[in-house]
């Protein structure tokens, strides 16, 4: 971890340090990950040509050989079935489809923009494929994965999942003096009113009203002051990071494309994480490549964390039994087939829900 020796210590600039694997990350959240995989054409059957298959290890292939990786697919890319409980995960899919299946019934495919939220709570089985659709040409795919903490009081709640597509979701661009324009997409956490002024437009079903999250996450707690906003400036892009509103805040930004940004005077390169104070106002200035970095923010959970692989609760306690319950009850079996569903041929987009509903975005790609 670095810092910038001629900073003041009242500088927004808290530490500048590599982005890792995973990327480090702040209470409330437990984890960040960034998949940019360049898939290339499918076989027919959802995955890549058997012979692409060969060096890697299969079953746990992280080894980005030629671009991608299968993760935990055996035949298609992805995350098969496995279990969560204690915590949320927010899936932004920037380019390319996941389906979605889980142990209440209910799918979904998403990508191109979406994002799905999907609270955890008590225990739940999902898996996360990635089928490769295109047979004439290249699959990529891109995405975050972030894990958010739930407080102990709803470490034990109903599962529930949040779809917000891709059209509904709050896009801002913001142009500095010299015509250079500055995107802004909130998944969420309001922009302050502060920052809207200027040559600013807003685009989505709500305009800038950001969408709820989950009834039960910390995100829907106020206090919470919990913000994830994606940022892409374009060269020489200048536009100063409004100052988050709660008492206590953290604030991270990741820089994960371009070549270099400068931080209130501080140059950081491309592949940092950077602290910032939240409660500071930061001004960001671009270099000479279009730059795009990752927000997170929130007022911090401050409870004990006790964490082993897909769990994560409050006490060691607390997660031998869930390692016990999910022994037991496997948290509601796995309706389906196959470990690894996926869910047909088409790139159409669309959630259903346990209770049978079924949604769709405003609109098809």
């Amino acid at each position: 971890m670095t810092t910038d020796p001629s900073a003041s210590p009242a500088s927004p600039v808290v530490s500048v340090q590599p982005l890792g694997m995973p990327w480090d990350t702040i209470d409330p959240f437990l984890f960040c990950v960034h998949h940019d995989d360049a898939y290339p054409r499918g076989n027919g059957r959802h995955g890549p040509d058997a012979t692409l298959l060969a060096g890697r290890q299969m079953g746990s292939d992280f080894s980005r050989k030629d671009g991608w990786s299968m993760y935990h697919g055996q035949q298609v890319p992805g995350f098969p079935a496995h279990p969560h409980r204690g915590f949320e995960t927010v899936t932004i899919v920037r380019q390319g489809r996941i389906d979605h299946s889980d142990s209440l019934g209910a799918a979904a495919r998403f990508g191109g923009g979406d994002v799905q939220w999907l609270t955890a709570g008590k225990g739940i089985v999902h898996a996360e494929m990635f089928p490769l659709l295109h047979d004439d040409r290249s699959n990529p795919l891109e995405l975050f994965q972030i894990w958010l903490n739930l407080p102990a009081d709803s470490k034990m709640v109903e599962p529930h999942f949040t779809m917000f597509w891709s059209q509904d979701i709050p896009r801002h661009r913001f142009v500095d003096e010299a015509g250079r324009a500055t995107e802004v997409a909130v998944i969420a956490g309001d922009l302050p009113a502060s920052a809207l002024g200027g040559a600013h437009e807003a685009h989505g079903a709500h305009g800038t009203k950001p969408l709820a999250p989950p009834p039960d996450s910390w995100g829907a707690r106020l206090h919470s002051d919990l913000a994830m906003w994606t940022l892409r400036l374009a060269p020489g892009a200048q536009w100063t990071l409004p100052a988050a509103l709660g008492d206590g805040t953290r604030r991270k930004l990741y820089f994960f494309a371009g070549s270099r940004i400068t931080i209130e005077g501080q140059v950081v390169p491309v592949g940092s994480s950077v602290e910032v104070r939240a409660g500071a106002a930061v001004a960001l200035v671009n270099g000479d490549e279009p730059a795009e970095l990752l927000m997170l923010q929130g007022r911090p959970i401050g409870e004990p964390v006790a964490q082993y692989g897909p769990f994560v609760m409050n006490t060691e306690q607390e997660l031998r039994q869930a390692f016990e319950d999910y022994r037991r009850t496997e948290f509601g079996g796995w309706p389906w087939p196959d470990p690894a569903p996926v869910h047909g041929d088409k790139e159409d987009r669309f959630a259903r829900h346990a209770d049978g509903r079924t949604e769709r975005p405003p609109s098809q790609d």
